[in-house]
């Protein structure tokens, strides 16, 4: 599982600080994650290949999340994309991008479908035989949601040599792999557990976008391998969380600890600090391991 941050500063971008936008490359699937204005430059800074996006998931509907992304599905046009493209975003994120495409005449030559949420509990909203992706209510002032990518247990790995020991026939070695119990040559029923190796465990990705504190979502993040929560502010300034309904980073930090999750990484700062190592030292207060998203940092778990 690999994460590469395009953005994670909020509000306005300079020419240092870029807006919300990550990619996860997860069991062969390259997600974007948001797409705030300029992700499309940071794509290319960051070296990713553009036809390899098939799924952009956004939060919710403030620029700093979604700005980018009439630009990258025009930029796709241009370069004469044929493949599909999957947006997941609110309610009304389709009306928008596609208002922009017709006043450009941008119309796109490839299929382009969105898919609007505006359920407010959790919700899959994509899976395949490898990966599920589901919703994670949020609490903004707009209707958000973060996004939980989970990794489907791969097969059981097949100790061949104790299987040639048993006298399996070759025939079953991919049913094994399922999980299944086979009958040796003689006939004996054999354990699945006596021939397989445990897979490695499956690995997850909790996103979550800007929200004010939410311990609800902890049972649905418990024990994710990576929690990338917002920090917007530091305590000295949590009195502006009630207004604005972000997070410090000492909060997302306390999400971390309740859900039990192995890494933190916080991002989203506001442009008012010089010194992101301040957010990591206020969430090491309540969780140990936490990382900082910076532009362009590349993360492998």
């Amino acid at each position: 599982m690999k994460l590469t941050i395009l953005g994670c500063h909020s509000a306005t971008p300079t020419a240092s600080t870029h807006p919300t936008a990550q990619v996860l490359e997860i069991k062969g699937h390259l997600f974007l994650i948001d797409c705030g204005e300029g992700t499309q430059m940071q794509l290319r800074k960051c070296r990713v290949k553009f036809s390899r996006i098939r799924h952009i998931f956004i939060s919710h509907l403030h620029g700093d999340h979604f700005y980018g992304l009439v630009g990258l599905i025009s930029t796709f046009l241009l370069l004469g994309r044929e493949a599909e493209l999957h947006v997941y975003g609110p309610k009304g994120i389709k009306q928008a991008i596609l208002l922009l495409l017709k006043l450009g005449k941008a119309y796109t030559n490839y299929p382009l479908y969105f898919h609007e949420l505006e359920e407010t509990t959790p919700q899959i909203i994509f899976e395949d035989d490898k990966v599920t992706v589901e919703t994670i209510p949020l609490d903004h002032r707009v209707y958000t949601n973060g996004f939980l990518f989970k990794e489907k247990p791969d097969d059981r790995k097949l100790d061949v040599e104790k299987a040639r020991k048993l006298n399996i026939d070759l025939s079953y070695y991919n049913k094994i792999k399922q999980g299944f119990d086979v009958e040796n040559r003689e006939g004996k029923l054999i354990s699945n557990k006596e021939i397989t190796f445990d897979p490695p465990p499956s690995k997850s990705y909790a996103y979550c976008s800007d929200t004010a504190y939410y311990p609800q979502i902890v049972p649905q993040i418990e024990g994710a391998t990576v929690l990338y929560h917002e920090s917007t502010f530091l305590e000295e300034h949590h009195h502006l969380c009630d207004k604005t309904k972000h997070s410090t980073a000492k909060e997302a930090g306390v999400i971390a600890r309740k859900a039990k999750v192995e890494t933190l990484i916080l991002g989203h700062y506001s442009g008012r600090y010089g010194d992101l190592e301040l957010f990591r030292k206020e969430a090491q207060e309540v969780f140990e391991n936490v990382e900082l998203a910076e532009d362009g940092r590349v993360f492998e778990f």
